[in-house]
């Protein structure tokens, strides 16, 4: 599933921007079917124009009925009567996204043979300190097991003494939930800190869900600013 919004507060219309002659949301569905994953992909949109493009490519789209709050919120909508166990949501402004990271955190659910998680997500190190002080880059940091602890647009954690080495980690905008898991997260309110983040992932941490985090070192590009669509075009040339 890829929830696709066209009016994104950070950079409206960035879904339907050119990226090497197609729109960054076709560019985002392509690599995801590419990937010979899955059984099914659709775009999930409140939005005609986005639904035309990819349509017009022979896509699936499914049209949301209601106004959501997150791209989760939007799925779990999509998914509500489908007989699915696992369902991924890949961001739409995510093309750059490979069948190897999503593989791994796959073969974590088909593992999970007493159903402990309750969602997995990938993330990659970064050690560029202007990177990792970026608002618009999510940190987060795992338990020894490979649990997500929190996250945040703050550097996490934070350097307080700068002779202890200590690994940073982008969250990739890639989510595997099992479908209960999924159900349980639009019925469930936003709690005060995924409202003062603008997080997702973080309402499950607070109502004690548990979030596997897969390290990939496939770090792409996701495209949140006109900065980050500039790269993606260099990077796709």
């Amino acid at each position: 599933m890829i929830p696709a919004r066209y009016q994104a507060s950070r950079f409206p219309a960035k879904l339907m921007q050119d990226l090497g002659g197609k729109p960054v949301i076709v560019r985002t569905y392509e690599a995801a079917v590419h990937t010979g994953l899955f059984d099914d992909v659709f775009v999930v949109t409140d939005s005609p124009i986005i639904a035309e493009v990819i349509e017009a490519i022979g896509g699936k789209v499914i049209m949301s009925k209601k106004t959501h709050e997150s791209g989760s919120d939007r799925i779990a909508e999509a998914v509500e009567d489908m007989d699915v166990d696992v369902v991924i949501n890949v961001q739409g402004d995510e093309p750059f996204i490979d069948a190897d990271s999503l593989g791994k955190i796959i073969k974590v659910f088909k593992n999970d043979t007493e159903q402990e998680i309750d969602l997995g997500s990938l993330m990659t190190p970064i050690t560029d300190w202007d990177e990792i002080s970026n608002p618009n880059t999510v940190k987060v940091v795992v338990d020894n097991q490979g649990f997500a602890l929190y996250f945040s647009r703050s550097p996490i954690p934070y350097p307080r003494d700068e002779k202890v080495d200590a690994t940073y980690h982008k969250h990739k905008g890639v989510y595997v939930f099992r479908k209960r898991a999924l159900m349980d997260f639009q019925k469930l309110p936003m709690l005060p800190l995924e409202a003062k983040e603008k997080i997702e992932a973080i309402r499950f941490l607070e109502y004690g869900k548990k979030i596997k985090m897969v390290e990939t070192h496939v770090t792409g590009i996701e495209i949140d600013t006109p900065e980050d669509l500039e790269r993606a075009r260099k990077v796709w040339k």
